[in-house]
């Protein structure tokens, strides 16, 4: 029988059971997360009292509850009753002293920064479990997609050799857009900020730097190595033009920017660069901003992870489940995540695979016998040879296949082409992936 005693006892028994928010970062993520921890507000085991921002009147809203404080000052929240940060606001700084304040001040930290747990994170996890408090950031990788948890705790089992995926849906937008309307790159990119699903400084995205982050937080949490953004080799998707897409067509391809971390024999590769994919394969039916990510298990072999990769909503999702995950050990005495132990190893700046080298030639008889004697002055073979008619001869696009070959090789090779005259244009490489 409920008597009127524990009626009135109910609501101060919820109030001290439940996980009190905080979010620093008020824009399209903080925002979302805002509204989905509003949505749940039945569940009782979460609730937002705190909303920091820059210019904190201009961002409040009327639909959050009137008992949220709203406040500009980090050094407030950091003093409040809140028993989690969330770190909405990205960049290195702030961000990297905010979150270690945070976890010395007795509180759990959730964050959707993905450069913070690329360049800190070994450092800010093992501040964690000093202070015995819960640091997440699922979100910092491929959004809504629960690839991190998937890799630390439900492949925990098995050891990851490889993992490839799509990991920028901004660069995929723009590349989608590229192959299915034969736009120019720079019309595609103005496409994918009207769209908002680019900033209006993408050069973090187009030059593999985002998805560099990401791929050093997925190296260090599945393949379990020590690994720095600085590390990712990156290439740039800027110089791709709808005429790439036309040939990798005609080899039974596309084009993505794959993101590639390798462990084998101990040496290391990481990569982030636009690459030929099969038609065939999962990451060729990956479209617009959307995510996948495929690990490689020695024992269990693979595991694709895919999903929106990008946005508010999905973002909030991950956000939102690490908060629960937080409030679980704080009101069950779960155990806290423990700290991802990581090894050094050695890291190789290429890899042997079959390339797609494409050039624009002013053309003139005997181009593709110069080019074959310095391609096989470095020890390099030829597969095939494409070209499409319908290009004007001052700028005439062809492209060559090679068979498997060195990064390196191939980079002296391109050295000793540049000097030729004929370049209408720089030439453009990419690896043909298996």
């Amino acid at each position: 029988m409920v008597t009127a005693l524990s009626c009135i006892d109910r609501p101060r028994q919820i109030a001290q059971t439940q996980c009190r928010v905080a979010l620093v970062g008020f824009g399209t993520v903080g925002s979302a997360v805002a509204r989905l921890l509003q949505a749940r507000r039945d569940d009782h085991s979460l609730r937002l009292t705190h909303v920091c921002n820059r210019n904190i009147a201009r961002k409040k809203v009327g639909w959050i509850a009137s008992d949220v404080r709203w406040t500009d000052s980090i050094q407030q929240v950091l003093a409040s009753d809140a028993n989690v940060i969330v770190e909405l606001i990205g960049g290195l700084e702030p961000a990297h002293q905010l979150v270690r304040r945070a976890l010395q001040c007795g509180k759990a930290v959730v964050t959707a920064n993905k450069q913070l747990i690329a360049h800190f994170g070994p450092d800010l996890l093992e501040l964690a479990r000093e202070n015995h408090q819960y640091l997440g950031f699922g979100a910092c990788v491929a959004g809504g997609v629960p690839v991190l948890s998937g890799l630390h705790d439900g492949l925990a089992g098995d050891r990851i050799v490889q993992i490839r995926g799509i990991l920028n849906g901004t660069c995929n937008y723009i590349l989608t857009r590229i192959e299915q309307a034969g736009v120019s790159f720079d019309d595609a990119l103005r496409e994918a900020q009207e769209a908002g699903f680019a900033e209006a400084d993408s050069t973090d995205d187009i030059d593999g730097q985002d998805a560099a982050a990401k791929l050093a937080i997925l190296a260090r949490v599945g393949l379990k190595i020590e690994v720095s953004p600085q590390q990712v080799v990156r290439r740039s998707i800027r110089s791709l033009k709808p005429f790439d897409f036309e040939y990798a067509h005609e080899l039974g391809c596309t084009v993505r920017q794959i993101s590639t971390a390798k462990l084998k024999d101990g040496q290391a590769y990481l990569a982030v660069e636009p690459s030929l994919v099969s038609n065939d394969s999962s990451l060729a039916r990956v479209v617009g901003s959307q995510n996948l990510v495929v690990s490689s298990g020695e024992f269990g072999g693979d595991t694709t992870f895919g999903g929106h990769g990008a946005g508010g909503d999905p973002t909030a999702v991950a956000v939102v489940s690490d908060l629960l995950q937080a409030a679980r050990g704080r009101s069950r005495g779960v155990e806290l995540p423990d700290h991802i132990s990581a090894a050094s190893c050695e890291f190789v700046t290429d890899q042997e695979a079959p390339h797609y080298l494409r050039f624009v030639v002013r053309d003139k008889p005997g181009i593709i016998a110069v080019l074959a004697s310095v391609l096989a002055s470095c020890d390099i073979n030829l597969d095939a040879v494409l070209q499409k008619p319908g290009h004007t001869k001052s700028a005439l696009p062809f492209v060559i296949t090679l068979e498997p070959c060195r990064q390196k090789q191939l980079d002296n090779a391109l050295a000793r082409i540049a000097e030729f005259d004929f370049l209408a244009e720089a030439p453009v490489t990419m690896p043909i992936l298996s």
